[in-house]
């Protein structure tokens, strides 16, 4: 995520490292190069100039203490300027209603039904709603069966109606169908369109005004940088949306749509897509993003999505399991279901501070995790319950059932035991430690994981 952008804003720091005092010429030589690693992130001009003329006259207005480098000052400018420009604090979706009414509009292709299946996935689990997804795409082949197909992996019903052309009348019999029901969420997915085709703006703006949504959102796939928000631009002088919501951000390299749609729309961006799986939904902080663009990680969203995941009843029993050196393979695929679910792993890591430089040109693929539980469900259960047994010959029979090579399943248990190792390690650690305590896949480093 922002890959090419956070390189080169490390670099335009550099300028400043080892300098004693913040001058209007050192300053000038790294708000240059802040400006056009901006606009080489697809950031409009005018915002990258508006951004770095600011950031420069804060640079030179400030005295810097002798505990603060240069550097170190205006890192902490543009994260400051960085996190107004995305909209200073993250924005809550509005739950107001009974049914609370959710319109989702957007491109084709921008990723709207599987926004729609992740929001309602996100407020079923996270935030105790019982919602319903209405198919009101009745123009492209496949999009309500789709939608049925991802609302059936979730648990969440599908209103649709066959033969009915006219989304309009489909949205409100199915807000009329949630009242009858018990159903208090609406979420409402709609065809893809584009700004210039009058007839199609002219009916999502029809849905509105006759469903009065609690909430309008608009879906932009981050991936097309200032297409993407100027597409904006012009939904929301037709429909005045809420929100945004940026799909496909894991892959977003430059960051152009994330550092510029707010500026120019005035809307608040309340959800980031970073995965395909139904839980790969972010609520979006502007202060996070900034960190993550600049390098710093986001330690905050790491341990909240552990807490997410983790049973606090399990990992008391495997924190005791670790303590008298007991923990075995069945407690390992556990906790490696449990990281799984947390979303990809590079992004993952990618949050904890220092590791986004260490992780540049390292492919760790998810895939990774299928060797190893093809190794574990190849033990028997004794085995898994008592790493010990492990002899040759029982490692020769799991290479053989798990498909792999001897030097393989070796490596893996080595790598196991240098993981018990650490966990007894980590129960030495103090506040910072235990809070971690949880993730003893990733305390490993990732080294649990076998090369693919």
């Amino acid at each position: 995520m922002f890959e090419n952008l956070t390189e080169r804003l490390d670099n335009a720091f550099k300028a400043l490292k080892g300098q004693g005092r913040i001058t209007e010429i050192n300053v000038a030589a790294t708000v240059k190069e802040i400006r056009r690693a901006l606009v080489e992130a697809d950031v409009n001009f005018k915002i990258a100039k508006d951004l770095t003329d600011t950031i420069k006259e804060k640079a030179l207005g400030q005295k810097v203490l002798t505990v603060v480098s240069p550097g170190q000052l205006i890192i902490k400018i543009v994260q400051d300027e960085l996190t107004s420009l995305m909209g200073e604090t993250n924005s809550e979706i509005n739950l107001s209603g009974n049914p609370n009414i959710i319109l989702i509009a957007g491109l084709q292709g921008s990723g709207k039904t599987t926004f729609a299946v992740k929001l309602a996935n996100y407020l079923k689990s996270k935030k105790g709603k019982h919602p319903l997804l209405v198919a009101c795409d009745v123009y492209r082949p496949a999009a309500i069966e789709q939608l049925k197909v991802l609302g059936e992996q979730i648990n969440v019903e599908v209103f649709s109606e066959e033969g009915n052309k006219e989304p309009v009348k489909i949205a409100k019999k199915a807000i009329q169908y949630a009242e009858q029901n018990g159903l208090n969420t609406v979420i409402i997915d709609t065809a893809g369109r584009l700004a210039i085709d009058k007839e199609m703006m002219d009916e999502i703006t029809q849905i509105k005004e006759k469903t009065k949504p609690h909430e309008t959102l608009f879906v932009v796939d981050s991936m097309t940088g200032q297409d993407a928000v100027n597409t904006a631009k012009a939904f929301n002088e037709q429909l005045d949306f809420d929100g945004t919501v940026l799909t496909k951000l894991d892959g977003d390299a430059r960051g152009g749509a994330a550092l510029s749609i707010r500026y120019v729309v005035q809307k608040p961006i309340k959800f980031i897509g970073i995965g395909e799986n139904v839980e790969a939904l972010d609520v979006f902080h502007p202060d996070r993003m900034a960190q993550r663009i600049l390098g710093m990680g986001d330690i905050t969203s790491f341990v909240e999505k552990a807490q997410e995941q983790f049973d606090e009843k399990e990992a008391a029993a495997i924190q005791k399991k670790i303590q008298k050196n007991k923990l075995n393979f069945n407690d390992f695929i556990s906790q490696l279901n449990q990281v799984k679910k947390m979303g990809n792993m590079k992004d993952l890591l990618g949050m904890i501070p220092g590791m986004d430089k260490k992780l540049k040109d390292v492919d760790i693929n998810d895939d990774s995790f299928k060797k190893i539980e093809a190794m574990v469900l190849s033990m028997t259960p004794a085995e898994r319950e008592n790493p010990e047994l492990l002899n040759g010959i029982r490692r020769k029979r799991i290479a053989l059932g798990s498909g792999h090579e001897v030097n393989e399943v070796n490596s893996f248990i080595k790598q196991f035991e240098q993981m018990q190792s650490m966990m007894r390690t980590m129960q030495k650690l103090g506040k910072a430690g235990r809070s971690m305590k949880n993730l003893p896949l990733l305390q490993g480093g990732g080294q649990s994981i076998p090369p693919a």
